[in-house]
């Protein structure tokens, strides 16, 4: 004997609140709901059923990307780090800030921190500046740089090296610093009150102006840095000055033609036109006056 429910005892069992779990129903259940007109309850109770299932679903497969995203930045920067040439090269890690705080070279008078120069040069420069500190008790230190991001110019950099190796005059007098920054294709010399008056300011602002920039700008650092040494000790020795590279005025044939030229080919140009124009119109009418003709 089946019992008939009533339309109040039938719709809690579908009131579906958010903190209970889902109610599955039988096909009795929804055969007997559909008998009994309650397809609006059902209806409203299975999109508040469904909407609550999609909410719950979208935090799973929102951190399921989040996750992801955060895996791919992982694999990114380790990449990036294993790859990377100035990981593995402790020299290319130095900046400007390195030359500062490990003070003069004791080994050598170079400090290259952009790694342009030639174990040739390194030689050459300290077998010649030791021969000068050795008779003439000046030292000369070059420095070579990448880039300046602390200070303006090589100017400014070059008199804080001085400052920071050699902090007292007594200890700076006789020193001498020669900086040269690769990107900026740019040097500065500066130095202690007995070092500039040995050398002289006439030779100091050839070299600046000469050996460092014109030979920095064709990427002739080993020389640029060799031709200045020299300079240096030639003028502390008291010989004459070799003297430096001058810019040289490249002139480069131009690609434009000349105006003669330029009529020319415009001339040329119009004939050969003209006579395919003609060729285009007159050959295919006389095909066809010859053709009609023959009829």
């Amino acid at each position: 004997m089946e019992t008939i429910f009533s339309p109040r005892s039938v719709s809690p069992r579908f009131n579906i609140k958010g903190s209970s779990t889902k109610t599955v129903l039988s096909p009795s259940w929804q055969s007997k709901s559909n008998s009994l007109n309650c397809t609006k309850p059902i209806t409203s109770s299975l999109r508040k059923n469904l909407s609550l299932s999609l909410k719950s679903s979208l935090p799973a497969s929102t951190s399921w990307f989040t996750h992801a995203q955060q895996g791919l930045a992982a694999l990114a920067i380790s990449l990036a780090l294993n790859f990377s040439p100035l990981w593995h090269s402790g020299n290319a890690l130095a900046s400007e800030f390195d030359v500062l705080n490990e003070g003069p070279p004791k080994e050598s008078y170079v400090f290259d921190d952009a790694g342009v120069l030639s174990r040739v040069t390194k030689s050459d420069l300290k077998q010649l500046l030791s021969d000068l500190e050795s008779r003439k008790n000046f030292r000369i230190n070059f420095i070579t740089v990448r880039k300046l991001t602390s200070k303006a110019d090589a100017f400014e950099y070059a008199d804080q090296v001085l400052e920071r190796w050699y902090p007292s005059v007594e200890e700076g007098n006789n020193k001498g610093i020669v900086v040269l920054v690769t990107s900026q294709k740019e040097g500065a010399i500066t130095g202690g009150p007995a070092f500039i008056q040995a050398v002289g300011e006439n030779v100091l602002d050839a070299t600046v102006s000469e050996n460092l920039p014109v030979l920095a700008t064709d990427e002739k650092y080993n020389e640029a840095l060799y031709s200045s040494a020299k300079r240096l000790v030639a003028a502390i020795d008291g010989l004459p000055d070799p003297g430096g590279p001058k810019f040289e005025d490249n002139k480069r044939e131009s690609n434009f033609k000349s105006r003669e030229e330029t009529e020319e080919k415009r001339g040329q140009f119009t004939l050969v036109v003209g006579g395919l124009l003609v060729i285009a119109f007159v050959v295919p009418m006389a095909q066809y006056y010859a053709y009609v003709s023959k009829k």
